[in-house]
């Protein structure tokens, strides 16, 4: 699995704010907030890098699906189903 940052990379602390009510249950729940912020996050991160990518790559993906639609594709002669 390609993930959107390096695992491996250290911790660095920063300071967050949260509502107060919020981490009070968190922590009587026994949830790491650390953890849950960084499994957050790294979604939220993967998911913008990958509609950025898109939104780069837009024109060269619009482009191979003209050409797909125009000439098919690149193995549809070998196929014999």
């Amino acid at each position: 699995m390609n993930l959107a940052y390096n695992t491996q990379a250290p911790k660095k602390p920063t300071n967050v704010s949260i509502n107060s009510d919020l981490l009070a249950k968190a922590k009587a729940l026994k949830i790491n907030v650390s953890a849950t912020l960084e499994t957050a996050l790294a979604d939220i991160v993967a998911t913008r890098q990958r509609t950025l990518w898109k939104e780069e790559n837009r024109s060269a993906i619009e482009a191979y699906n003209q050409l797909v639609e125009d000439a098919g594709a690149a193995g549809d002669g070998m196929r014999s189903f």
